[in-house]
């Protein structure tokens, strides 16, 4: 049986001895603090985790492959310095049925040593494909070690907590939550009322896959989607955020449909939360059939961006006024998100 500590997977981006490769993941061509074009980084956290779960997918399954379910959260602690290698140290925390979760550390070694960010990724081993797909059994891994068993502990008390998380979006809000959205409401009604509705902070962009965009057969990268989004979103937040925008955690993506070469794609990305100096993105990927006859929501993303200055310092942002029922609800889960978020960077 295998233990956590023999799922190790790493990986480093010379950033700091590739110039050229450094000039790929700034934001600009300026030295500010945080130029790292953290949509890219998404995309290597998303191939980190599927080498390390196929790695040990296929001791077992040599044909079967692995796929991205759900990214459950990174929790980002210190900006990025583009100038300094970035490392990946990539674990297997759990092991159920069929499914993984793949914990990654990002760090910047040196002085200072900096811990980056915490990401969660659960990946799913699979088998076949089209109509032939099937998920694999996998053993499980032998907790040997206490702090195995405590990341294990974890990432069920995720699964769990997410679960719980889904049942509450369908419960009606708490007294708190109603009186906070009436006050919003009721601020509308003033002939004065200027602030900025939800309604309003949206953009949108299409794009269609080609061939060069694939990872497993007949798919597109599921980590290239994912960037896509969070660009888009990135963008989004600039509607709301006075100062500079940078990212300060991903509360949840899900992976719900494969995307296949040649589809069309609606990326749409909304605010539909802020708090002190928090804007909170909504961003859902919809994919529409080469031929038109199938249309479906790929992808759904919340991102957590932070409005700072040229020293990283916070500063508040304006309110946004829910409108609608719909505008209401996302309202509600994202200010529900991020107080899990905030309360992840407190206790990690």
């Amino acid at each position: 049986m295998t233990q956590p500590s023999e799922t190790v997977y790493h990986r480093t981006l010379s950033l700091g001895s590739d110039p050229a490769l450094r000039r790929r993941y700034m934001v600009v061509d300026e030295p500010i603090q945080g130029n790292m074009r953290f949509g890219l980084l998404l995309e290597i956290l998303d191939k980190v985790a599927e080498e390390a779960a196929l790695t040990y997918v296929n001791r077992f399954h040599p044909d079967a492959r692995v796929v991205t379910a759900a990214i459950d959260n990174i929790v980002v602690r210190h900006a990025v310095d583009v100038r300094r290698d970035l490392t990946f140290a990539a674990t297997i925390n759990h092991v159920g049925r069929s499914s993984l979760e793949v914990g990654i550390r990002v760090e910047q070694p040196g002085e200072p040593h900096l811990h980056i960010a915490s990401c969660y990724f659960t990946m799913v081993a699979r088998s076949g494909y089209g109509e032939n797909v099937v998920s694999v059994a996998l053993p499980p891994l032998d907790y040997a070690l206490p702090i195995e068993k405590r990341r294990a502990g974890k990432a069920l008390a995720r699964r769990e907590e997410y679960r719980h998380q889904q049942l509450a979006l369908r419960e009606p809000p708490s007294r708190d939550e109603y009186e906070l959205l009436t006050a919003l409401h009721q601020a509308q009604d003033d002939p004065a009322f200027c602030g900025s509705l939800c309604g309003r902070l949206v953009t949108d962009a299409w794009e269609r896959t080609y061939p060069d965009q694939e990872n497993v057969p007949f798919t597109i990268f599921g980590g290239y989607l994912i960037r896509r989004a969070f660009e888009l979103s990135s963008i989004c937040s600039e509607l709301v955020a006075p100062n500079r925008s940078i990212i300060a955690g991903v509360n949840r993506i899900n992976f719900f449909h494969p995307v296949r070469m040649g589809d069309k794609l609606h990326f749409t990305s909304r605010v539909v939360y802020t708090k002190d100096s928090y804007v909170c993105v909504e961003a859902g990927i919809e994919r529409i059939s080469r031929d038109r006859t199938a249309k479906a929501l790929s992808n759904s993303c919340l991102f957590t961006f932070a409005n700072v200055d040229a020293d990283l310092a916070h500063h508040p942002v304006p309110t946004v006024y829910p409108t609608t029922y719909a505008e209401d609800g996302r309202y509600l889960a994202a200010h529900r998100s991020l107080q899990t978020l905030l309360r992840h960077q407190r206790l990690i």
